[in-house]
């Protein structure tokens, strides 16, 4: 039955699609399959609408009943917004002074432009956001100006900020000492050395260290971050400081778009290269001092850029195609260059090589020394503190310290018998008192260096020291009573091999040398391959000679000097026309030839002639030389006679007659004729102003050396003599003197503990109330580090410095400085200094692009061109008053200082530290920047050291 029923159903099923298939076609199946599928869909669609519907009205109906009704404040605040902005008014001045506002106000509108502008219009067009900013800043403004005009910046400017360069040059110098100490040639010096300084710095600051402000720019950043958000906080009102938004803005503005531009273009040193030579455009550069400066150079990276420029140079040289008298100029052009290339080349092979020597220990073994007289030794301030020292090593300074003495008495005793006269004309009588003191005066003398008790005594024949002591008892005292005795001691020091002669094979006797500039170093000679160049400079390094009747010519008798003039020319220099003679120079002795090449105008001869005839009077009536010439002194005709006139000249002058007559005259030929840049003397005025200015400088520098400058260990000996002196001048020149002394002191005075290493330190009483005075020393003190000399030369210096101060500018010095000082804080100065900023920042109004940095050989000419500017403008007098040596050490290392940004952003950042200490007194800025500088890897090493080194003594 089953099997019926399913055979009916698929009959009935069969019979049903066959009519369905025969009524409506074939594709009738689709069709009816599309009419569900819509059926369906639309269904679900109707479905899908009436929810949706019933559920909004649910929730229309729930938020109704359920939620509090909507403020009015929100649409109207809408509205407002969509409204035009009201203009907000804002009042432009900022400092009460016109001619800095108007500046300011233009840096502030381009920082605003520049920085905010440029991005904040592509998000809001409203403009109240950029015034409020504008707002803030202005307030900053006025608060700053406002405490600048409060601040009495006079102590900064001639304290704080000399002192502080000083620390800091004072750190370079033993930073560069402990190197040296090292010796370590394998490590990189530059980073050797910046890590070596803020060593230092720590051990010398003990609280403080910035080495990660100057080394890591992202500290850098945030240090420059922290630092303008306090003063934010300061300057900004309460409101706007809490507005993190714009706080954060005016942040960013001042520390990354400002301050730190600003500090790096400071500490570059390409920059401040560029800034010396700049400073002293006016002077033009030397060959000699160029040259010293290449032999000098420790850098390879100079070397090098140097001898490719010569190189360049030298090839563009020889491309010409001249012909007459400029091939002559040409030729010594091209001499000059190929020596430069030369000097290089032999310099950068010893840097490479590590075998650096040293020029003293080179020239102690080498050769002849040339030989300085005692006399001028004794009268000449840079030889006498190194025969001073020599003296106290042998135990001689008694002799020394007694000759000095007596110098300085026999003066003063002088001066005060020729004011005793002048009263004594005028009817006044003070003989009996000038004469008790006179008397007191050399019995001090007698005491200290020829009696029994002194110590040390100056051993002498007994019957001079008892005549002296018969005199003194029963005569009244002479400015010649110690004469035959000074006499006697100067003998001693000449003769005796424990003085004199031993002192010339003495160390201390070649670096004499070297500060005098007679020590020539013998690495460097002249050309000895027969081409015959020559050069306007020193192939051996030499200068000048500070004492003019000295040179280091050999004093052997068999070399034989001849020279004569081979041709001449016409230079053109600097716009200036004048003559130049070519002299050929041949030099033999028993071993040698030698022969070279100088050049000398006629001024060179005349000066020389000068000189020489004042130094041998009888020379004036046998040597004449050819007469000036005003017009048409550049003919032809001329010049070839005046080149005859001066050949016969020079025969004459070289006549072996004529040097037998006079031996000391061959040192000054030989160093006229030197293949080097002639230095003349003084001019016909300053000769003339010799014979007057001369006794009194030589009587100045006696009294100096005598009196004043007695070393501290004789000191307690001389007080008597000192003070009976002191009260014979006080009594005869007390209106003088108080003229000196009513300059009230302008600064408080600070004191500090001496075994503090940092310089604030006062010098001493009187010099800490002459402010030039201890600006000038404190500064001499570090740049030629003069403390760890002899004291009698710093104190030569002090009275020096006071003389020339006084005589400059008399008892108004202090008060001339904080006239200075008010004109440098005056709005007429600080308007100058924000339109520079302003020019420099934003030059026409632009912001300046980035500086490309410059090529490496560029920027390394530039630092040797600023070496021999520095050197160049250094007068001859500090060289004579100190040394030739120390004085280009002291330079070099000045310059060699600022050739580290990372030491630059150093003193940069302790300018501004002590900017803001004195700008803001009640802030506790000190503590401020402690805590800012407080992680420096340094510091923290330097306070693990003291500690490892106090646990055991605490233990104990």
């Amino acid at each position: 039955s089953s099997l019926q029923t399913s055979l009916s159903i698929w009959g009935w099923g069969s019979l049903g699609l066959v009519l369905f298939l025969v009524t409506f076609g074939p594709f009738a199946i689709f069709y009816f399959a599309f009419y569900i599928l819509c059926f369906v869909g639309g269904g679900f669609v109707v479905t899908l609408l009436f929810g949706k519907s019933n559920s909004e009205k649910y929730l229309e109906q729930c938020e109704h009943s359920f939620l509090p009704c909507t403020s009015v404040g929100i649409p109207k605040c809408i509205e407002e917004m969509k409204r035009e902005a009201r203009p907000i008014k804002i009042d432009r001045r900022l400092t009460g002074a016109n001619i800095i506002d108007e500046p300011l106000q233009q840096v502030i509108q381009f920082s605003l432009r520049d920085y905010v502008q440029y991005w904040y219009y592509t998000l809001s067009d409203d403009e109240s956001f950029l015034l409020e900013i504008r707002q803030a800043l202005q307030y900053a403004l006025v608060q700053f100006s406002a405490r600048s005009k409060e601040t009495d910046w006079q102590p900064y400017f001639t304290t704080r900020l000399v002192d502080d360069f000083g620390t800091h040059l004072r750190v370079f110098r033993k930073a560069q000492q402990r190197i040296a100490e090292k010796g370590d040639q394998m490590k990189d010096q530059a980073e050797e050395l910046v890590d070596t300084f803020f060593e230092v710095e720590v051990e010398m600051e003990k609280e403080v260290c910035r080495d990660l402000v100057c080394t890591s720019p992202k500290d850098e950043e945030g240090f420059l971050r922290d630092l303008c958000e306090v003063l934010l906080y300061i300057l900004l009102p309460p409101g706007d400081f809490q507005n993190k938004i714009m706080r954060y803005f005016v942040r960013e503005i001042l520390s990354r778009g400002i301050l730190l531009p600003l500090i790096n273009q400071l500490s570059d040193p390409d920059y401040i290269n560029q800034y010396v030579i700049w400073m002293i455009r006016d002077s033009n550069c030397n060959y000699e001092a160029f040259m010293n400066i290449i032999k000098l150079s420790d850098n390879i990276g100079e070397l090098e850029a140097v001898k490719d420029k010569a190189s360049e140079e030298l090839q563009y040289l020889r491309s010409l195609d001249t012909a007459g008298d400029d091939i002559n100029t040409i030729k010594n052009q091209i001499n000059s260059l190929l020596y430069v290339i030369k000097v290089c080349d032999s310099r950068i092979q010893r840097l490479q090589s590590g075998k650096e020597i040293d020029t003293v220990k080179l020239a102690a073994n080498f050769g002849k020394l040339c030989t300085v007289p005692l006399d001028h030794i004794l009268v000449d301030n840079v030889a006498l503190q190194f025969f001073m020292d020599y003296m106290q090593q042998t135990g001689g300074q008694a002799h020394l310290f007694f000759w000095m003495t007596v110098e300085g008495y026999r003066v003063t005793a002088q001066q005060q018998l020729e004011v005793l006269q002048s009263r004594q004309k005028d009817g006044k009588h003070q003989t009996n008192q000038t004469k008790g003191l006179l008397r007191a005066a050399a019995f001090g003398v007698y005491e200290q260096y020829l009696s029994e008790k002194a110590s040390p005594r100056v051993n002498i024949d007994d019957n001079l020291v008892a005549k002296l002591a018969e005199t003194l008892n029963h005569e009244d005292p002479t400015p010649e009573i110690f004469d035959d005795i000074q006499r006697k001691v100067y003998e001693l020091m000449l003769r005796d091999e424990r003085f004199y002669p031993s002192f010339k094979q003495n160390v201390l006797y070649v670096r004499m040398l070297a500060e005098l500039d007679m020590l020539k170093d013998p690495s460097f000679r002249g050309s000895d391959d027969g081409e015959g160049e020559s050069f306007n400079g020193s192939p051996t390094g030499s200068i000048n000679l500070s004492l003019d009747d000295l040179s280091n010519v050999p004093s052997d008798e068999t070399v034989q000097l001849h020279a004569y003039i081979s041709d001449t020319g016409v230079c053109n220099d600097h716009g200036k026309t004048y003559a130049l003679y070519a002299i050929t120079v041949h030099r033999r002795n028993a071993n040698s030839e030698e022969m070279w090449k100088t050049y000398r105008r006629y001024s060179d001869f005349h000066d020389f002639h000068m000189r020489i005839t004042e130094q041998f009077e009888n020379l004036a009536s046998i040597l004449k030389l050819p007469g000036k010439k005003t017009f048409n002194n550049m003919d032809r005709e001329f010049l070839e006679k005046r080149k005859k006139d001066l050949n016969a000249y020079l025969q004459l002058l070289l006549n072996p007659e004529m040097m037998k007559s006079s031996p000391a005259l061959a040192h000054y030929v030989y160093d006229f004729l030197e293949n080097k840049a002639y230095s003349k003397g003084k001019g016909d005025f300053a000769r003339k102003m010799d014979t007057f200015v001369n006794p009194l400088r030589n009587s100045m520098r006696n009294v100096s050396n005598a009196v004043k400058s007695i070393p501290d260990s004789l000191a307690e000996g001389m007080t008597k003599m000192s003070d009976n002196m002191g009260k014979m001048s006080e009594r005869l020149g007390q209106d003088i003197k108080q003229s000196f002394f009513k300059v009230p002191p302008l600064m408080q005075k600070t004191y500090s503990d001496p075994d503090h290493c940092r310089v604030a330190a006062p010098i001493d009483d009187n010099v800490d109330d002459n402010i030039p005075l201890r600006v000038m020393l404190l500064l001499m003190d570090e740049v030629f580090d003069l403390k760890e000399r002899n004291q009698w030369l710093r104190r030569n210096i002090k009275n020096l410095l006071q003389q020339l101060i006084r005589a400059t500018y008399g008892d108004t010095i202090n008060r001339k400085i904080v006239d200075h000082v008010d004109w440098m804080t005056s709005p007429e100065q600080v308007a100058d200094a924000v339109k520079r900023f302003r020019d420099a920042f934003w030059p026409n109004g632009i912001l300046a692009e980035t500086v490309p940095r410059r090529d490496k050989a560029i920027r390394m000419r530039t630092r040797v061109a600023g070496k021999t500017k520095l050197l160049e403008v250094m007068p001859d007098e500090l060289k004579h008053i100190i040394g030739a040596e120390t004085t280009r050490k002291g330079i070099l290392r000045v310059f060699e200082m600022f050739q580290h940004s990372q030491l630059n952003k150093r003193m940069v950042y302790v300018f501004l530290e002590r900017f803001l200490e004195t700008l803001f007194p009640q802030n506790k800025f000190p503590e401020l920047f402690n805590k800012l500088h407080s992680r420096s890897k340094q510091m923290q090493r330097y306070k693990q050291r003291l500690h490892s080194t106090q646990a055991p003594s605490l233990q104990k």
